[in-house]
């Protein structure tokens, strides 16, 4: 029974052909597309005015030469809110539930702050591996602890997404099966589990979307450090 709750984070597959890419590719068919007309609808009124305010605050702290990544962040972070809220629909599958995908949009983005940082400013970059007024015996100890929480800083993203993701739908599912399981025997604690499941659901719809912001917002910060 166990093994069954772990088989939804499977990805799933049609005759042998995965079909993970559709996953990812099915939210940007779903975006509605701007026409041409000077008046828009209210969805894409609604959607305009999220993604502005969303870029005007994520790229605030940020100079002239990290405005050049608002693209990027405002299309991530639509992208992971879609997949992540399509993935709470039954019959689903969540692609950032998997660790692989999330270290695919981690490591790069992250090794291009990285490589940002060095090229144009390499003593700022470099100094943020020794932070001013060390005593001398600590300055070994300190540049390598810097080092590995600076490597870190990917796996954290990935696994603080991945893990999120995972822990909730887990919890969904077994709270799911506690009340198929009660309904024949005590309807009212049945009906109890379910209201509990309901108040879940909508705490995952919030933790779909914070996760997004937060994958997006950590990169920015670690683009702050290194333009």
């Amino acid at each position: 029974m166990m093994m069954s709750f772990f088989d939804q984070f499977a990805s799933p597959s049609f005759l042998g052909i995965p079909l993970i890419a559709i996953a990812i590719a099915l939210p940007w068919i779903l975006f509605p597309t701007p026409p041409s007309r000077w008046l828009n609808n209210r969805l894409i009124t609604l959607q305009t005015w999220f993604i502005n305010r969303f870029t005007n605050q994520l790229l605030m702290p940020l100079n002239a030469g990290g405005h050049k990544w608002a693209l990027l962040f405002a299309s991530l972070m639509v992208f992971l809110i879609t997949i992540n809220m399509l993935g709470l629909l039954p019959y689903t599958f969540t692609p950032t539930t998997q660790l692989s995908l999330n270290m695919g949009f981690a490591v790069p983005l992250w090794l291009a702050t990285v490589i940002i940082g060095m090229r144009n400013q390499p003593t700022v970059a470099l100094g943020h591996l020794l932070p001013e007024g060390t005593p001398l015996l600590l300055i070994p100890v300190l540049i390598i602890i810097e080092t590995i929480s600076l490597f870190i800083r990917p796996l954290a993203l990935g696994v603080r997404l991945t893990a999120n993701l995972t822990a909730g739908h887990l919890l969904i599912q077994l709270i799911a099966t506690a009340v198929f399981v009660l309904l024949p025997m005590m309807p009212t604690v049945a009906i109890l589990t379910a209201t509990v499941l309901f108040l879940l659901t909508l705490l995952e719809v919030a933790v779909a979307m914070i996760q997004a912001y937060v994958f997006v917002l950590l990169l920015s910060l670690y683009l702050q450090e290194n333009v």
